[in-house]
């Protein structure tokens, strides 16, 4: 199977997972968490254009888990992690990976946090190393195995 199929059924996969848990998804950790690791995945190449914010921001409209929480909160959310790491992306990815592990106090919820970085970064058909490990490192900062996740 072609690496492009495998990142389009994996994030697939993810994603009807995470409908599955969507109930349970609703804390505040949860929201904080999810804003984070799509601004880390978003971020991972040091820099985040205003296409890739747009993009970023439809694909959290759109997901049915982040509808439990009002789109313009996530969006606020998402572009203050957004410009931690822009303004200094090793300084900002250290705050952001500490945001991630606090959901890692409840287990359903640290993996729907990687699932959605796998969302995220397979949204545009290529989930790249960077991207990759970005996620790697939150599933350390989780306390999960990256192997888990295929990463």
């Amino acid at each position: 199977m072609a690496l492009w199929d495998r990142i389009k059924e994996s994030a697939s996969s993810m994603q009807t997972q995470l409908e599955a848990k969507k109930n349970e998804l609703k804390s505040g950790s949860f929201r904080d968490a999810s804003m984070a690791m799509c601004a880390l995945v978003a971020a991972a190449d040091g820099s985040v254009d205003p296409a890739e914010r747009q993009r970023v921001a439809a694909l959290i409209g759109a997901n049915d888990v982040l509808r439990n929480f009002p789109a313009e909160d996530l969006q606020r959310r998402f572009n203050a992690y957004v410009d931690q790491l822009t303004a200094d992306f090793a300084f900002g990815k250290v705050s952001v990976i500490q945001e991630i592990a606090k959901a890692k106090k409840k287990p359903a919820e640290a993996r729907a946090v990687i699932q959605i970085g796998i969302v995220i970064g397979g949204a545009d058909g290529d989930f790249d190393a960077t991207e990759r490990g970005v996620v790697r490192e939150a599933c350390f900062a989780l306390d999960l195995p990256p192997h888990e996740f295929d990463l």
